[in-house]
């Protein structure tokens, strides 16, 4: 019976057991009766834990039990686990060698947020976004037949093309493998802790797969007669199990079964371990389990923010909210034509208030960000104005769509592209520092970058009546504080906007969220400052004429710097003979560090020290060398 928390605990809780495992060697000394007691610690030390750190909660307290079953059974690292997405495996990470570090998760010099390989050997792939985990699992399992390899993934994630289409490789193969579905969509009701638990001991046991496998052996030489048995197996198995999809692709499916059962759990995988072929297990799991609130409200559970207790600098709206509001205010103009769409981030995106106020306007079409893409092409051909709200490390899934389906047919496409730049504590798998350099070089694509929430309302505005591809990209978190003018009122295409204008040899080209930085040494400098609002179409005739009367041009940016905004400025000044004034500040060939956004910036470069320090060395301006010590 699992235990139940009401509350985060105001110190690190009593562990005894706990304390006692280090590694996966350390639990599989334990006797099964002592198992419930250590999944009891584990669950109260995790809560105490992220309410510390912050980050994902909910999805590692359903996953528990089998976190604990799954390294009881299996001989890992040896044999391999391979988690999808990732955010689930805190419990993993405390169980294996990283227990005293887990509230240094998603912090600066800390633990990853999602599995990672560099980070541990248990780790058996890198982890991050979504539905992955079964064609990585059945590539070492082609690659490794000697050991054994299992592949964990939540029904969310089990909505993804990618999942069918390795699902459907592996059946084809009838390679060594197991796929576990954590399905915590559904409700564990009875039926599925009693009978349900029943057929899945059945068709796991042993003399069940020694009948199935002797059966395959009688009837090798009439292939009418074993296939008419192996429909037979299906359609039985179809009426009492929602299997039948997992078996006509190839797998034995054992399940529904509950998930939070530990004993019925390790029984189960320690049957499936022995068992050759595709095999698929679903759990039904709980998200939030054994944490009231949690299980309560999963979704305002799936994260926790850190106990802060320095005095945060209050800022303004998040830009998601900007967004979120943009949207619903179009909407009552009565524009019939406008319609929005979401790959499972409505709450992120910031339109749960849209979803709710105009359910017909709205499609959430699960994790499926290349069908997004393309829903939005159809929905455009046929007249109709589509915003596609997607975050920038998730566009990259949908690029072949965007180019073949909307940008090739001109279609008129607007993209709403949220967490552009650093995202912090997420790392690099989410980091959107990549969409500048491959929405660039993609004909008939606008592109645009708020510095503030005012600018971002505008460029929504503008995107969205542009006839034809449009990209506003806007960072996560808040925007500095503009005041908003709340009306539908559009910029000037490809025009950029003069911030200060002074009798300087220098002039910085800010795009983007950078502003307030570029603004700080532009203050330092005595020098020009352009808002360039546009990264394509850029505004040429202004970078000519200042390229024309500036001795030094500098361009800010927060993507990296191969393909960026600043590259775009060069090409376009290698045209005219200026490019050797230019210097390039943007982030460099490398992944972010884990860390906050601030941590990130400053790793790369991104800080007004870094810049003047650079700047009075590869310059070699007089000015600068006055005013900072170059050593």
């Amino acid at each position: 019976m699992t235990r139940t928390y009401f509350a985060i605990p105001s110190s690190r809780p009593n562990t005894p057991l706990l304390d006692e495992i280090n590694y996966p060697a350390d639990l599989r000394r334990l006797s099964k009766k002592e198992l419930n007691q250590l999944a009891d610690e584990l669950r109260e030390f995790l809560i105490y834990s992220v309410a510390q750190s912050g980050g994902h909660f909910g999805a590692g307290l359903g996953v528990i039990e089998l976190t604990i079953a799954l390294h009881y059974v299996f001989n890992t690292p040896e044999d391999n686990l391979i988690w999808d997405v990732g955010h689930q495996t805190y419990p993993h990470k405390i169980l294996t060698g990283r227990k005293k570090d887990i509230q240094t998760i998603r912090s600066k010099g800390g633990l990853h947020p999602f599995t990672s390989i560099e980070e541990s050997e248990y780790d058996s792939f890198g982890a991050g976004h979504s539905s992955t985990s079964i064609s990585a699992a059945l590539g070492m399992a082609v690659a490794s037949p000697e050991k054994k390899h299992v592949a964990i993934i939540g029904d969310g994630a089990m909505t993804a093309g990618m999942a069918y289409e390795a699902l459907a490789h592996a059946g084809s193969l009838d390679s060594d493998i197991l796929v576990i579905l954590n399905d915590n969509n559904m409700s564990i009701s009875r039926n599925v802790g009693g009978f349900s638990n029943y057929l899945a001991r059945i068709w796991a046991s042993k003399l069940y797969s020694s009948i199935r496998e002797g059966g395959k052996t009688a009837l090798r030489f009439i292939p009418s007669a074993k296939s008419f048995a192996k429909k037979a197996e299906t359609h039985f198995k179809g009426m009492l199990a929602p299997g039948t999809l997992f078996e006509e692709l190839g797998f034995n499916y054992i399940g529904p079964m509950d998930g939070h059962n530990l004993r019925e759990t390790i029984r189960t995988l320690s049957n499936l371990k022995d068992l050759k072929g595709p095999k698929l297990l679903h759990l039904i799991t709980q998200k939030g389990k054994g944490f009231e609130p949690a299980e309560k409200k999963p979704i305002t559970f799936h994260a926790l923010n850190k106990f802060e207790s320095e005095n945060k600098k209050p800022n303004g709206t998040k830009y998601s909210a900007v967004f979120g509001e943009w949207l619903c205010n179009k909407a009552e103009t009565g524009d019939k034509n406008l319609f929005a769409i979401t790959p499972a981030m409505s709450e992120g995106s910031g339109m749960n208030e849209f979803a709710e106020k105009y359910p017909e306007k709205f499609f959430d079409v699960a994790i499926a960000e290349q069908h997004s893409m393309t829903f939005a092409a159809g929905l455009a051909k046929e007249g109709k104005k589509p915003i596609l709200a997607i975050y920038s490390t998730f566009l990259q899934r949908a690029y072949d769509q965007l180019i073949h389906d909307v940008t090739l047919q001109n279609l008129d496409v607007t993209l709403a592209i949220d967490r552009a730049g650093f995202v912090g504590g997420d790392g690099a798998t989410h980091a959107g520092i990549f969409d500048v350099s491959f929405l660039r070089c993609i004909p008939n694509m606008i592109i645009m970058s708020p510095s503030d929430e005012a600018e971002c309302w505008k460029m929504l505005s503008t995107g969205y009546n542009y006839q034809g591809p449009a990209a506003i990209r806007y960072p996560r978190g808040e925007g500095p504080g503009a005041e908003i003018l709340k009306n539908f009122d559009c910029l000037e295409i490809g025009k950029a906007k003069l911030i200060n204008d002074v009798d300087s040899e220098i002039v910085i080209f800010s795009f983007g969220n950078v502003l307030d930085l570029s603004l700080d040494i532009a203050d330092e400098l005595n020098c020009s400052l352009i808002d360039m609002r546009f990264i394509k179409p850029l505004d040429e005739e202004l970078i000519e004429k200042y390229a024309k009367n500036c001795k030094h041009l500098i361009s800010i940016e927060e993507n990296v710097i191969s393909g960026g905004a600043g590259s775009a400025v060069n090409e376009f000044l290698s045209t005219i003979g200026f490019s050797e004034k230019l210097k390039i500040f943007g982030i460099p060939d490398e992944f972010p560090i884990v860390g906050s956004q601030a941590d990130q910036r400053e790793a790369a470069g991104l800080t007004k020290k870094e810049i003047i320090r650079k700047l009075s060395l590869e310059l070699k301006l007089e000015k600068l060398n006055k005013k900072i010590s170059t050593q």
